[in-house]
């Protein structure tokens, strides 16, 4: 035990070096054969943070296994256009599949699923708001027996047989210590249970052609503007996709109803003082559809003229290649968002996060990578007084501000090589 103890955890202050050379992914590759690794990804289409958890994923395994073959399993919904732009950047993408295996492991939806875990050598679950495919998953080891593990996700919880698969998977890494306590506390017991950045730090997805026309078109330069994101306590996803409401439904739009202006009211505000304060211009902009028309109704049509001038309230959706062309060029990002953050302070630009509890434990990952001064806690029942201060101090203290990104990037690096280094030990073991 202690020896395994030892194992995991020494040496990480070395990996953060490793991880700026580059030598210990080229190093460690080089000493393990290629593999053929199936990837459980890509959940939603709707929402440009659920698109980035692949693409990260898909840049990490890039620079530590260059040599692998990647097939991604894919959840239904899975779009050809995230596909074409996936294919852009990663054009060792040949192989997506997509089906379901039978709980007892016996049948595949579709033959080119079953052809994926019959040829790989390690399945991947990516990473993810919960262990978000764990059915999949215990059918896929059910049915071949293969290795896996679990890179970057959010925990709250599960019934016994989800705790029993958990213990069977060669590393867990969860992207919020409050979600590694969790698991530790139901008393799941996988050999490697630590702290594992979400993937869409990684994502580097680009559309700057796509980016540059609309920030032509509406006046915006690059490093004078931010971009800010209102929110929904509870996404409205029957809205999204045009169902009829559920009971559940009408419950959690009356919350949403009731706290729309606690939550973005505050945010507005810090849109005022920005511009008042500050020579930058605002972009208000989404990151899942329902929130194109709540940023005008609630960012930008209550500003008071002299304000609105300066704000530009885009009007329709977008995917992640131009949401990241788009964020490289502002000054930075607030809001009530998790992944454009995330997609943020992995591309260099700072990036402030307003949570509460009905996004999860994902927010505290801010406190984690070390950028807790840029983490507000929206349950509380008044103003947030800080979050106005820290605005204005993140644009105006721009090296500042630069510094706490390179530090938490520095962080995340050292963390995403620890992760690696746990991929290829399953690796290597694999006869």
């Amino acid at each position: 035990m202690k020896r395994r103890r030892f194992l995991q955890y020494s040496g990480l202050a070395a990996l953060g070096a490793l991880a700026s050379s580059q030598s210990f992914p080229q190093v460690y590759a080089q000493g393990v054969k290629p593999r053929k690794i199936l990837l459980r990804s890509s959940w939603q289409m709707v929402n440009i943070g659920d698109i980035a958890h692949t693409p990260g994923v898909l840049a990490i395994l890039e620079r530590f296994f260059p040599d692998a073959e990647i097939t991604l399993w894919a959840s239904g919904e899975y779009s050809e256009e995230v596909h074409r732009m996936e294919s852009r950047r990663f054009p060792f993408l040949k192989k997506v599949v997509k089906g379901r295996v039978s709980q007892d492991g016996t049948r595949v939806s579709d033959p080119e699923l079953g052809k994926a875990l019959d040829e790989c050598d390690f399945i991947l679950h990516g990473s993810g708001a919960s262990f978000v495919a764990h059915r999949d998953i215990a059918a896929a080891v059910l049915r071949t027996g293969k290795p896996y593990g679990i890179w970057g996700i959010t925990w709250s919880g599960g019934d016994e047989a989800q705790l029993r698969l958990m213990d069977q998977a060669k590393f867990i890494f969860f992207r919020d210590t409050v979600s590694l306590e969790a698991a530790k506390a139901a008393g799941v017991r996988a050999p490697i249970m630590e702290f594992g950045p979400d993937g869409a730090f990684a994502c580097d997805l680009r559309n700057d052609a796509a980016a540059e026309a609309f920030l032509s078109a509406h006046g915006l330069e690059t490093g004078k503007f931010a971009c800010v994101i209102p929110r929904y306590r509870v996404t409205p996803y029957w809205k999204i996709r045009n169902k009829p409401m559920s009971e559940k439904n009408r419950e959690d739009w009356a919350l949403s109803q009731s706290m729309k202006e606690h939550d973005n009211g505050p945010i507005r505000r810090a849109i005022i003082e920005t511009v008042r304060q500050t020579d930058l211009k605002i972009l208000i902009c989404p990151e899942d559809k329902s929130q194109v028309e709540l940023g005008r109704e609630m960012l930008y049509e209550p500003l008071p003229d002299d304000v609105k001038q300066r704000v530009v309230w885009r009007d329709r959706y977008w995917i992640t290649d131009e949401a990241i062309s788009t964020y490289v060029r502002s000054a930075g990002l607030f809001g009530l968002e998790m992944h454009s953050p995330i997609m943020c302070i992995g591309n260099g630009v700072p990036a402030i996060v307003c949570r509460f509890h009905q996004q999860t434990s994902k927010g505290f990952m801010w406190r984690d990578i070390g950028l807790g001064e840029w983490l507000f806690n929206m349950d509380e029942e008044s103003e947030i007084p800080g979050i106005m201060p820290a605005v204005l101090e993140m644009f105006t203290r721009r090296e500042e501000s630069l510094a706490k990104v390179a530090k938490a990037q520095e962080f995340v690096r050292a963390r995403q090589t620890r992760m690696g280094e746990a991929l290829a030990v399953a690796l290597s073991r694999i006869r």
